[in-house]
């Protein structure tokens, strides 16, 4: 069921017209919704644990992943940072 639910909706998205994607607004949210679902998705698997919101080991990685970003350190420092942080924090809290 769901290949044929993922074939479908790649189907779809092949038989929209090309005019339809050269609009301005179609143009900025197709350049937009990657980094909006994957922000999401972050968020999703930091700070969710099944139905209840958790503030736990994962977030203060990606608290401290985020301060590095600001920062504008390379980005393996901002991984080992989150990394560090986050292994820190699991070992003084169990």
């Amino acid at each position: 069921m769901t290949a044929v639910s993922c074939y479908a909706v790649k189907l779809a998205g092949l038989l929209v017209p090309a005019g339809a994607l050269e609009r301005p607004r179609v143009r900025r949210v197709a350049a937009l919704l990657p980094v909006a679902l994957l922000a999401a998705l972050t968020a999703q698997q930091a700070f969710a644990d099944g139905r209840t919101l958790v503030l736990d080991a994962k977030a203060a990685g990606l608290a401290a992943a985020a301060v590095a970003l600001l920062l504008r350190a390379p980005f393996l420092v901002i991984i080992a940072v989150a990394v560090v942080v986050t292994a820190g924090v699991r070992a003084l809290t169990g």
